[in-house]
């Protein structure tokens, strides 16, 4: 698997030891994170994933050594160490070293990982619902992509997995429909895109979000509402957007059948030129003469 690692201010082969038992961000999960990608030579909306990385880390008391854009130009250059033609996954991460109870006693510091992650088929299989919940913003730090959160999204996976499925729902603490355990949902419904309006839950997505600026420049009515789990037991369509799998169909919801529709269709071809119009600078380009 090809991989680059950023940390302590050098660019590494192997995976960097970053913490023991006695820091925050081991036992206590002061840790945050964001994934974006890279798709043969293209990274679409990197610079929006860097900047959501800083408000994450801000979240939850902790203040990024770097800028949005030093994130930004790191990506970029890790990608320049490795080969164009594959598709990668990156991780930059803010977390807590040392520290007593609060982060701010601590060394905040960073590290960057791109690894290759080949992008999934477009077919993301079965869902189902599941018994797991979205926390209310004042349960859980629901405005960052903190790792804290995490393991809930990993009890519905695995819930829904033992019955037998691929893909579990969650709801929000009202009992709406939030999202899928690690990617956000939408659902068609003659001829309308549909998506749970954010309600300070779960994270308003920035693949989401591109998808509905892209559906509606397109023509295509987007609707940002309260979602039922009645609403997915009548939908022509469901579908996923999400960082890992971008813009994915689901195959089939409980006991039904689900076909590739018109508006997922629609989504993923609209998202693929979105990709195609976001290649990499290389090196010694503009852009890295106007960050450097």
């Amino acid at each position: 698997m090809e991989a680059v690692f950023w940390y302590g201010d050098e660019w590494r082969n192997e995976q960097p030891l970053v913490s023991g038992p006695l820091d925050l961000a081991f036992w206590s999960g002061n840790t945050v994170f964001d994934g974006a990608r890279a798709i043969a030579g293209c990274a679409p909306d990197l610079d929006r994933h860097c900047a959501r990385l800083i408000r994450s880390a801000a979240a939850i008391g902790m203040t990024c050594p770097l800028t949005a854009e030093e994130v930004h130009r790191l990506c970029i250059e890790g990608l320049e160490l490795l080969p164009a033609d594959k598709d990668y996954y990156l991780r930059p991460m803010v977390f807590c070293s040392g520290g007593s109870i609060l982060p701010e006693t601590g060394d905040i510091r960073f590290t960057l990982a791109i690894f290759e992650a080949p992008m999934p088929p477009e077919n993301a299989g079965k869902a189902t619902m599941t018994s797991i919940r979205r926390p209310a913003p004042d349960q859980a730090p629901t405005d960052a992509k903190a790792g804290c959160l995490y393991p809930n999204s990993q009890r519905a996976r695995r819930e829904a997995m033992a019955k037998g499925f691929s893909l579990g729902v969650v709801r929000d603490h009202d009992g709406n429909v939030a999202e899928f355990s690690h990617a956000n949902l939408w659902l068609a419904k003659d001829g309308v895109a549909i998506t749970p309006k954010p309600n300070g839950t779960f994270l308003d997505g920035i693949t989401k979000n591109r998808a509905s600026s892209l559906l509606a420049g397109a023509g295509i009515d987007v609707v940002q509402r309260t979602v039922t789990p009645a609403d997915l037991d009548e939908a022509d369509e469901i579908f996923t957007t999400g960082n890992m799998g971008k813009v994915q169909t689901v195959t089939g919801w409980e006991a039904r059948e689900l076909q590739p529709g018109p508006i997922f269709r629609a989504a993923r071809d609209l998202y693929a030129a979105h990709v195609e119009a976001s290649r990499v600078p290389s090196a010694g380009s503009a852009y890295r003469r106007a960050v450097a």
